[in-house]
């Protein structure tokens, strides 16, 4: 916690249950955390993201999200060429929600 840099004992821990979906209100067959929806729904214009990670600074709005979507062209253009300046994603989150569902119902 002391390593954190927005570190608050209510906010992460609730937060965490929530998204993990094991608290008081849980909710495990459709609340499948979305790290793209939350951040599109409350930092739209990527203005946490370029503060907290410079690779990101010179990415468009529209593509601060999932900059691994834009063009090769537009990463040159930006300075962001993906899997050198920034890593490729790890999860492909609409396959990896549905084989979770998938569990879930089974």
């Amino acid at each position: 916690m002391w390593h954190l840099t927005d570190g608050d004992l209510a906010n992460n821990n609730g937060g965490w249950q929530w998204t993990a979906s094991v608290g008081t209100d849980r909710q495990p067959i459709f609340r499948i955390f979305n790290p793209t929806l939350q951040a599109t729904r409350f930092d739209p214009g990527g203005d946490f993201v370029r503060r907290w990670i410079p690779e990101l600074a010179s990415v468009p709005g529209e593509s601060i999200h999932e900059p691994w979507r834009m063009s090769r062209e537009m990463q040159e253009r930006v300075g962001c060429i993906i899997g050198r300046d920034y890593p490729t994603p790890i999860v492909d989150h609409a396959r990896a929600r549905a084989r979770t569902l998938d569990a879930f119902r089974s």
